[in-house]
């Protein structure tokens, strides 16, 4: 084997390994939301590192079955970002933001016993978000369409054509013949 063939079989065996690794991880999230099940259905939980009290849901177990709830989803759409080789992959970030969001909510209300109507509105506190998401996805969906139909941008805008350009005189022309004549509207579309 020659010394060129190393670092291209260790760069293999390395996105092996890691792509190994991620599909072993997606294959146990199930196990990784029942790990909720271990935690005592008590409104204190004292270990030899802590104590953890639940203030909003009264019960450990429940808080830990709604963290669960919320990191399994949330670390799945991590995965999925960060491995998605398509163009659109920013979109992923809308629920990965959300679920993050509601995961430090819940946090946030049991730690605190606040209740604040944080979830309740959440559309208003991550709308600059997804309108910022949304912005970047459709200009790299713009950049893309560009390279393959070819269209050449600045050819629109030296052609100034926007909605709010004057109609021509010969359209004019046309519309008031076709409103003084008095045709069907079969003709109409016909004559269109």
């Amino acid at each position: 084997m020659s010394s060129r063939n190393k670092p291209l079989i260790e760069q293999k065996s390395k996105y092996l390994l890691l792509g190994s690794l991620i599909a072993i991880t997606i294959a146990g999230s199930p196990f990784i939301f029942y790990l909720y099940e271990i935690f005592p259905s008590n409104p204190v939980w004292e270990n030899s590192l802590f104590t953890y009290r639940s203030r909003y849901y009264e019960d450990v177990l429940t808080a830990a079955w709604t963290y669960f709830g919320k990191i399994v989803p949330l670390f799945l759409l991590l995965i999925w970002f960060f491995t998605c080789k398509h163009w659109w992959y920013h979109v992923i970030l809308v629920p990965t933001i959300m679920y993050a969001y509601q995961l430090i909510t819940a946090i946030y209300q049991d730690m605190y016993l606040n209740i604040d109507p944080m979830d309740t509105n959440q559309l208003i506190y991550l709308a600059p978000f997804f309108i910022i998401i949304i912005s970047i996805v459709y200009l790299v969906r713009i950049k893309i369409f560009d390279k393959i139909y070819g269209i050449d941008l600045s050819e629109i805008e030296e052609t100034k054509i926007s909605v709010f350009s004057p109609v021509s005189e010969k359209d004019l022309e046309e519309m008031e013949e076709l409103k003084k004549s008095e045709s069907t509207e079969e003709d109409y579309y016909a004559k269109l």
